[in-house]
């Protein structure tokens, strides 16, 4: 079971407990929970991974880092001949936040020895 939240920051933030009503929250207790993500949960995770600056798995949230890393894979796109990298639990919701044209998507199998 992953936590639910890491301090990234040097100063001081709020409690985690402050935030037990935001989404990014409750998702990572779902997956938890082991619960599965139903598609909507999928597109926003996908689109919150994809457009923050500061992680490629996880989601930012006031000084804390929410980890996706266990529920995301990685993705090649290749859009007007050139190859982009994404994090997504699937190829669906990945197609559902990009909106320009996708040539292929190809998934990263990552083999740790």
């Amino acid at each position: 079971m992953k936590p639910i939240a890491v301090k990234f920051v040097s100063h001081e933030i709020p409690s985690l407990d402050t935030y037990s009503e935001s989404k990014v929250f409750k998702l990572r207790v779902k997956l938890n929970n082991g619960e599965p993500m139903n598609r909507a949960e999928k597109n926003w995770l996908t689109e919150n991974v994809r457009s923050n600056a500061y992680f490629r798995t996880a989601i930012p949230l006031m000084g804390w880092r929410f980890d996706f890393s266990d529920v995301l894979k990685k993705f090649v796109v290749k859009q007007y001949d050139h190859w982009f990298e994404y994090y997504a639990p699937d190829k669906t919701s990945l197609r559902n936040v990009l909106y320009v044209r996708i040539q292929e998507i190809v998934e990263v199998h990552l083999y740790k020895k």
